[in-house]
């Protein structure tokens, strides 16, 4: 028994002893310090900037917090919910805030809390209807715009939501056609588009008291993407653009002429992004835009000013403006880089004082992550294909075996910065790959256009050859590669599970479509406007069956000879339990080794912190068996 002891005290002491040269940064990080809820999150400022409110824990539940800025930066908590959490807030006025709580049934409850009474009003009686705020959301003259699908579940008409009587009324009815509102810096009704899901129409008109018109219509390949109203020209608008370009560019774009005023900025090589625009004033501040990383084109003298100093006190971290104050002299900031989830800041420009408010993830602090370098290669066509490697942050001497990570879209694309997925891989020794493949926005309207029908094809076609292009390299172990995707991404690990079976040693899928037919026939009624749109960039199930057919796993399971791990929703609206369970049959019956979490309350993904933790250290024993 003493020897026990004394050998245990000898080992703490020289486990102690390594951890203190390098502060443990070389230990396998666990899996809930990258994927559990921040404990403070959603942090908003108050017109007047004397007042931060955010969301913290109490009682197991998020609830709204108020940091008094001028009070010696007193925290105090002015909502007590502790069966349904808050879920989202934003200041109403300097006294008032407006918050949604998480939904229980599918039921939307909105509220208004006094940050000085404490008093909660409910605003509107709970529904299970869908809820899409309009911006800007702000409450101007007791009111504040909202579009529900409560009359139809396909379409979302527009009420003015009273915070003072507490009642919705009716601004607008949905036509049926109509796939997004805006108001003005007024908060009226202004513009809408409408959609035959293959052309799009921008509707206008002057007030809300006179009809809407049309204005300039554009198929779905080309786009005029409203940010807001001009603060100087009521009829003016600031918009992303491809009209007669490839690229989106930043344009002023007149309403009433339906003719675009002037080109703001545009990049040669990449499309402009949403950012930049104040809501309050009306003007744009920058022009934001993605190459390998997020840069921006400064339009305003004082928004570049800001940028600039906050620069100076946080150097080698990029930096996003979360909110500002009125006056633009307060600013809530966060920061990050691609290894570092770094930290929520308050910014006074009077002062020149930067205050932590909070830390991203504190459980990654001082830990030795990886850095996420950016990567180009030739597709087998000749188009170039953007992407990123990260490598694990401590080799051990030979190749590492690698995890291809396609990401969720295909109408999205993969940016530089903090991911706990490819950090919570890499820390276990995978490198991560990831690939913008043909079909991804960013890179202009051809290269997405690209992906036209090509789910199963040339898109794959892409992730292959970025495989292939890092063998060649020498980069990795050519006999260690897993592939893992959420959505799409899952969609494309089973794919390259039973097209590629000789390349990859094992494919994961969280909520990855299965088959084409029914994400193509079960469409959601709130996304029915969509429908033709589908049906041009996938396939249609009705005059093309044999190509929905050839690119949906589900018909090629038994072209799968490698270990499989599958997790979905049970509430997943994009792909049913029976056929997901159908599918986890087939390979059992093959003797495929399958790893198979279902969790029957999850919608598409898991919000629930165990199921999520479940989740990822499952799937982290799966890499490791399968490519260790």
């Amino acid at each position: 028994m003493v020897r026990s002891v004394v050998f245990l005290l000898v080992a703490v002491s020289i486990a102690g002893h390594f951890i203190g040269c390098d502060g443990g940064k070389d230990r396998v990080i666990p899996v809930a310090d990258f994927f559990s809820e921040p404990e403070q999150s959603d942090f908003r400022i108050s017109p007047n900037g004397k007042y931060i409110a955010y969301l913290g824990s109490y009682e197991g539940q998020k609830n709204i917090y108020i940091i008094h800025v001028d009070e010696g930066r007193r925290h105090q908590r002015i909502t007590s919910e502790t069966e349904l959490g808050v879920q989202s807030c934003f200041w109403a006025n300097d006294d008032e805030l407006i918050f949604t709580k998480d939904k229980r049934n599918d039921s939307l409850q909105v509220f208004a809390v006094n940050r000085s009474t404490l008093g909660v009003r409910h605003l509107m009686l709970p529904s299970t209807v869908k809820l899409r705020w309009i911006s800007p959301s702000k409450v101007i003259n007791h009111g504040f715009l909202i579009s529900l699908n409560e009359r139809d579940s396909s379409v979302f008409d527009v009420y003015r939501l009273r915070t003072d009587a507490c009642q919705k009324e009716l601004v607008a009815r949905n036509p049926g056609n109509i796939i997004k509102w805006y108001a003005d810096l007024d908060g009226e009704l202004r513009l809408a588009i409408a959609s035959d899901s293959l052309k799009e129409t921008m509707l206008y008109r002057h007030s809300e008291k006179e009809p809407f018109r049309a204005v300039v219509s554009n198929n779905f390949r080309n786009s005029i993407m409203p940010l807001g109203f001009s603060g100087e020209n009521r009829s003016y608008i600031f918009a992303l653009s491809n009209i007669n370009r490839d690229k989106l560019a930043l344009v002023e774009f007149d309403m009433e002429t339906g003719k675009e005023v002037r080109t703001i900025y545009s990049h040669p090589d990449v499309d402009i992004d949403h950012g930049g625009y104040s809501i309050d004033r009306g003007e744009m501040s920058y022009a934001s835009y993605f190459t390998w990383k997020q840069q921006r084109h400064f339009l305003n003298k004082h928004t570049e000013q800001v940028y600039h100093k906050i620069r100076q006190k946080l150097k080698g971290y990029e930096l996003n403006i979360l909110d500002r104050d009125t006056a633009r002299t307060r600013f809530i900031v966060r920061s990050y880089t691609d290894k570092d989830p770094g930290a929520i800041y308050y910014y006074d420009m009077a002062t020149d004082e930067l205050t932590k408010l909070a830390d991203n993830n504190p459980a990654l602090n001082n830990r030795l992550l990886a850095e996420m370098k950016p990567v180009t290669y030739p597709s087998r066509d000749g188009r170039q294909i953007h992407g990123y490697l990260t490598m694990p942050p401590k080799p051990k001497g030979k190749k590492p075996p690698v995890i291809v990570y396609p990401h969720s879209g295909p109408s999205d694309r993969n940016r530089w910065g903090f991911d706990p997925e490819v950090q919570f891989f890499a820390n276990r020794g995978f490198a991560v790959f990831q690939v913008n493949y043909r079909g991804s926005t960013g890179y202009g309207k051809e290269f997405w256009a690209a992906g036209a029908k090509e789910w199963g094809g040339k898109i794959q076609e892409d992730i292959t050859d970025g495989v292939r292009w890092l063998i060649k390299k020498g980069r990795i172990d050519s006999a260690r590669i897993g592939i893992y995707g959420a959505g799409f991404g899952g969609y494309s690990a089973l794919h390259g599970a039973c097209f590629h079976s000789d390349l990859y040693a094992c494919a994961a899928s969280y909520s990855g479509f299965i088959n084409l037919f029914t994400i193509l026939k079960e469409v959601p009624p709130h996304l029915k406007p969509y429908l033709q749109m589908y049906y041009e960039t996938v396939g249609n199930p009705e005059t093309e069956p044999e190509l929905i057919k050839s690119m949906s796993p589900v018909f090629h399971s038994d072209q799968i000879t490698i270990p499989v791990f599958i997790a979905q929703g049970g509430r997943d609206s994009w792909s049913t339990v029976n056929e997901t369970n159908q599918f986890v049959q087939k390979l059992k019956k093959r003797k495929i080794p399958i790893t198979y979490i279902l969790r029957e309350e999850e919608r598409r993904y898991f919000r629930n912190e165990e199921n999520r933790i479940l989740l990822y250290t499952e799937l982290g024993k799966f890499f490791d068996k399968h490519l260790k």
